[in-house]
């Protein structure tokens, strides 16, 4: 399949380690691009981040507006009657972004998949189905699709992967049970997720990323 478009930033020469980070519904590639200045610590290693743009589609629960989404969203709930196709249909483009890190130079146990909401969703879905060891996942504000064929088509090589999970406590677009619900969805298969909550709706604060960057750290210097 062709590769996604993606909006890149490198934090040394000849990165050896790499974050392909999923933005959400509406957004792209340069969404969170801003967030590496802040978040990429000078004693860690090289790092190439990969922000890719969504293709764009009609939404079903925006009116059928075209917009840059990972998949179609029929219903508010985000469970009911899930687009399966479109979802397999990113992760297979999340595969090939990964893939594409391979020929850089950087196998998977140095690559973290990051993304927020729908982003977020397919981090995860991809992830844990991925063949082989990645340095973690992470899941912003956000919750776990295809969650009934988990179970089935997860990956041993992800059994142990670190799971970093940052939720808003006043989200209205992705409610805090949703999140609570797939971390133990996770949890019942074994999964650690390194759960963290903070006082804000459906976005990011500075405490999260903080968090984050401390994650990560550990992650990037093992």
């Amino acid at each position: 399949m062709s590769l996604l478009p993606t909006v890149e930033r490198e934090t040394g020469a000849q990165p050896t380690h790499s974050v392909i980070w999923l933005h959400g519904l509406g957004a792209d590639g340069n969404d969170f691009a801003p967030v590496v200045p802040e978040l990429a610590a000078r004693d860690w290693p090289p790092l190439r981040f990969v922000f890719p743009h969504a293709p764009v589609q009609p939404v079903t629960v925006n009116g059928g507006m075209p917009m840059r989404a990972w998949y179609d969203i029929v219903g508010f709930d985000l469970l009911s009657r899930q687009d399966e196709v479109g979802m397999r249909r990113s992760i297979a483009a999340v595969e090939a972004l990964i893939e594409r890190e391979h020929e850089r130079g950087v196998p998977s146990e140095r690559i973290v998949l990051a993304g927020f909401s729908q982003g977020g969703a397919i981090a995860l879905a991809a992830g844990l189905r991925h063949a082989h060891a990645l340095a973690g996942i992470v899941a912003l504000s956000t919750y776990l699709p295809l969650a009934s064929t988990l179970a089935t088509e997860r990956h041993a090589a992800n059994a142990a992967v670190p799971l970093f999970w940052g939720h808003g406590t006043m989200d209205p677009v992705v409610i805090l049970q949703r999140g609570l619900d797939s971390r133990a969805a996770l949890e019942a298969l074994g999964y650690v997720v390194d759960w963290h909550t903070y006082p804000m709706p459906h976005s990011v604060c500075p405490q999260e990323i903080g968090d984050l960057r401390e994650w990560l750290g550990k992650r990037l210097r093992a």
